[in-house]
């Protein structure tokens, strides 16, 4: 039986890093804010994304440390990885960080609600719980669903050898074998975990290079990185089928003709929307061919009072993204005036060394119409990096040659998801390459680096030999 209708201002659907941030601004601008989750506060990114995978890149990067410390003069017995131990800190984290939400909604008055919501109309929600059916009256409404790992119909999902990304964080026991098919952010970091684990990984790419979305220059010294750490990569190569299940593997058979055998096969090959069975088109809300929820940049879709933000809206699938949409929807939904820009946003993997990027890449400004300077400096000429032991990898500083402003950067380095965050500042504020190269940075340090690539820019770097004539 369902209980008499309670009524919000606001209700918002989904409790990740969009959903909950939503409702926190939202609460600071009044009151009746109501936040529906049906699964855990924190969501994809808290749960079984970004933390939990940090969590177990942290783990692989201590192991890799002390395998290495005879490299720092240091001598340690053999370093044997303990995953129930690892997969136990990595849910204490994501509990600790949860309980954190928590108490954040509790002192913000924000009513969170347990269950699964569906829209009714316009300014209706229905959550549906052991309890029964709560009907909720409300002005307005964000939709924060998020989404899932994508599934592809050539694997048999039900079967234990088939990981997501999901079941990949819950592993207890170190295969020795595992198949990585895709080579974007999450197949590299999977990849990382589990190659320091001790498992013999092999990436499957259907592109002609791995990490397809990023540098051309990233990429192929990612590529030789990981091939040195003994991952063996296969690109412009698919899965055609899987010729034979196991309790203990499977048999894989490739598009070059070849059979792969593992006792793990992880898809990594993008997300799917949560957008389904929510009620989204009995209201009139108008979906893309994705299933994405269509919204103007004020996160207001075709309805008007029903917001949507995060991945859902199937735009950048990055948490801190769905952040910032959810700012400007609570915002825009208490009555104000928001527009969401998408023109800085910092982009990073965390593989060993990570990956961080802002802005245009040198072809990107190309197709731009931007003529451009490019500054690099590598890391193996940076005191801090090798005290380290950290030498690997590069800062390419993109710079638009008429005005002198930075347009984009890519790094890869230890900390390359810290140092970012000064380029993308610099690109908000239309700082020039000459402003970062005449800022004093710390000695040592790591973000000397940019220094040194924001004079390479000019030709005057002090610790790089000039570029041959």
């Amino acid at each position: 039986m369902a209980a008499d209708a309670q009524k919000a201002k606001v209700v918002i659907i989904g409790a990740g890093p969009g959903g909950y941030v939503a409702a926190i601004r939202a609460a600071q601008l009044g009151s009746g804010v109501v936040l529906v989750e049906k699964q855990l506060l924190g969501g994809t990114c808290l749960n079984w994304g970004c933390i939990p995978t940090k969590a177990m890149l942290a783990c692989a990067e201590a192991l890799e440390t002390i395998r290495e410390a005879d490299e720092y003069g240091i001598q340690v017995g053999e370093a044997v990885p303990n995953l129930p131990a690892m997969v136990e800190r990595k849910e204490k984290i994501s509990e600790q960080l949860r309980n954190g939400i928590a108490q954040l909604l509790k002192a913000n008055k924000v009513q969170f609600v347990k269950g699964t919501a569906r829209i009714t109309a316009p300014n209706q929600v229905v959550v549906q719980n052991d309890e029964g059916d709560t009907k909720i009256e409300t002005e307005k409404i964000i939709v924060a669903t998020g989404s899932e790992p994508a599934r592809l119909p050539t694997f048999d999902f039900d079967q234990p050898t088939i990981l997501t990304s999901t079941e990949g964080l819950a592993l207890t026991q170190i295969p020795k074998t595992m198949i990585i098919v895709g080579s974007g952010v999450v197949g590299s970091e999977f990849a990382t975990i589990f190659n320091a684990l001790g498992t013999k990984v092999t990436m499957i790419e259907l592109l002609p290079r791995i990490l397809p979305t990023e540098d051309e220059r990233v990429s192929q010294q990612m590529k030789r990185i990981l091939n040195k750490k003994g991952i063996e990569i296969l690109t412009e190569t698919t899965i055609e089928e899987i010729s034979e299940y196991k309790p203990t593997g499977l048999k894989a058979k490739l598009s070059n003709g070849e059979t792969l055998e593992a006792e793990k096969l992880l898809v990594s090959i993008g997300r799917s929307l949560n957008s389904a069975n929510l009620g989204l088109d009995e209201v009139g809300v108008e979906l893309g061919k994705r299933g994405e929820i269509v919204v103007n940049d004020h996160m207001e879709s075709s309805v008007p009072g029903i917001y949507a933000i995060g991945d859902v809206v199937g735009g950048i699938l990055l948490a801190h993204v769905a952040s910032f949409e959810g700012i400007c929807a609570a915002e825009n939904a208490m009555g104000m005036n928001s527009v969401m820009n998408y023109d800085v946003v910092p982009a990073c993997i965390f593989t060993e060394p990570e990956i961080a990027s802002v802005g245009c890449t040198p072809a990107k400004a190309e197709e731009k119409g931007i003529e451009t300077r490019v500054g690099r400096f590598m890391f193996g000429g940076l005191g801090k990096a090798l005290a380290m032991g950290k030498g690997q990898g590069f800062v390419q500083l993109v710079v638009d040659a008429s005005t002198d402003k930075v347009v984009g950067c890519q790094i890869m380095s230890a900390h390359a998801s810290d140092l970012i965050h000064e380029l993308a500042l610099a690109i908000k504020m239309g700082i020039t390459a000459s402003d970062i190269a005449r800022t004093v940075h710390a000695h040592p340090s790591l973000a000397e680096a940019i220094m040194e690539a924001a004079e390479a820019a000019h030709g005057t770097a002090i610790h790089a030999a000039p570029a041959r004539k």
